[in-house]
This record gives structure tokens, sequence and C-alpha cells, in this order.
């Protein structure tokens, strides 16, 4: 295996984007609500990303970037992304998420991916629109998978995907080995395997030869 691909909320980060930014404005409770409706599959992630990004209308930018400084990664995930790096694998975080909030938590702990395929929330005189914009609102992780492991050349059955939310399905099915991490009901049953932890996960990655 050659290519991993991540989620980021729920999967590398136990922090919750949305939810951050949420308690920023006020409103996250209401964005935990949504989430979690999305998470099972019983509404469309696109819907729900609108519906949280809508929430979160004239929130001040510097306000918006306080709550992507506070994500951080899930404990091991740094560690797991050093090894991978030095082994040569290519590292990909596919993420409905923003891709502000992804920078600072990697950039925190000093470690780096080869791509990261992520949302915007787009700013206008210095607050949040309410709007989103980006490849994975409609677009799905499996096309974002079969893209990128074709850019680098890397057959799809050799690749990664590890998830835990509905809208990780679609990379799951298609790629070599599909791991969840603590994944949804809806999502357990399309996994090869599942793992609690991150040192679980980098014990599987040896166990099946990615490193």
């Amino acid at each position: 295996m050659t290519l991993v691909a991540f989620d980021f909320d729920g999967t590398l980060s136990d922090s919750e984007m949305t939810v951050l930014l949420g308690n920023r404005m006020g409103v996250a409770d209401q964005m935990t609500e949504i989430t979690q409706r999305a998470m099972n599959d019983e509404i469309g992630y696109a819907e729900s990303l609108r519906q949280r990004a809508g929430l979160l209308a004239d929130l001040a930018d510097e306000e918006a970037q306080a709550a992507f400084d506070e994500v951080e990664l899930r404990e091991g995930a740094a560690d797991l992304i050093r090894e991978l790096n030095d082994h040569d694998v290519v590292v990909a975080i596919f993420t409905g998420g923003f891709q502000r909030g992804v920078k600072a938590a990697l950039e925190r702990e000093g470690v780096s991916v080869d791509a990261i395929v992520s949302n915007r929330l787009p700013v206008e005189d210095g607050v949040l629109t309410g709007g989103v914009e980006g490849p994975l609102i409609e677009g799905t992780k499996d096309t974002a998978l079969r893209n990128y492991a074709a850019e680098m050349e890397v057959a799809i059955e050799d690749t990664v995907a590890v998830g835990d939310g509905a809208n990780d399905l679609p990379m799951l099915e298609v790629a070599g080995l599909a791991v969840g991490f603590e994944p949804k009901p809806a999502v357990a049953p399309s996994c090869d395997e599942t793992v609690k932890t991150m040192a679980e996960l980098q014990e599987l990655f040896s166990e099946k030869g990615v490193f």
C-alpha cells in the first residue's frame, strides 16, 4: 500500500471544526445536532455543511481563525504521519472540513502531508459570508481518492482509506484497504478493519505492510 487517505474531523483529529467555530458564534449545539444527523446518514452531507456554514454568517474572520487555531491532532496522529513520511508513503487528507483548521493543526505538530483536499468558508469585509466553497461539498471522497491516486500513479487497490462517518463511505468502498476509526454504525459494515486509537492504526499498518 503506497497511498493513505485520511478523513480529518473524527479521525486524525478529535476536534470538530464546525463546533469550534459554532462556539465563537454561540451556535455550537445546533452545529452538533446537524453534524450527528449527517454522520449517521440521516441528511445529505452537502445539505448539512451548508446548514452549518449558514449559522456562521457574520462571524468575524479573526474569531474564525481563533477557532481554527484550536484544532488539534488526535494523540499519536503526528507520530503516525511522521512514520508514513519516513517510509515514503503518500499521505493525503480528504475532509469536508476546512483547510485553515487542518493546516493549523499540522503546523502546530510540525508535520506535513502530500495533499489536502478540503473546503473553505468565504470571507467578505472581514466576516464569514455564511457560504461554503470547495471540492468536497457535492463532490465525494471516492472521486478525490481516484483522482489523486491517478495523479500519483498509484493503483486504487494499493490505497488505504481511513474514516469514521457517512461522508467517508465512498472512499472506504473503493480503497484497497478500508479502515474505520471508531466508525459510525452506518459505516462499520463497509470497513475491512476497525481501530480505536492511532496506536492500533499504526500496528495495523505494520501488519498490512503499509510501511
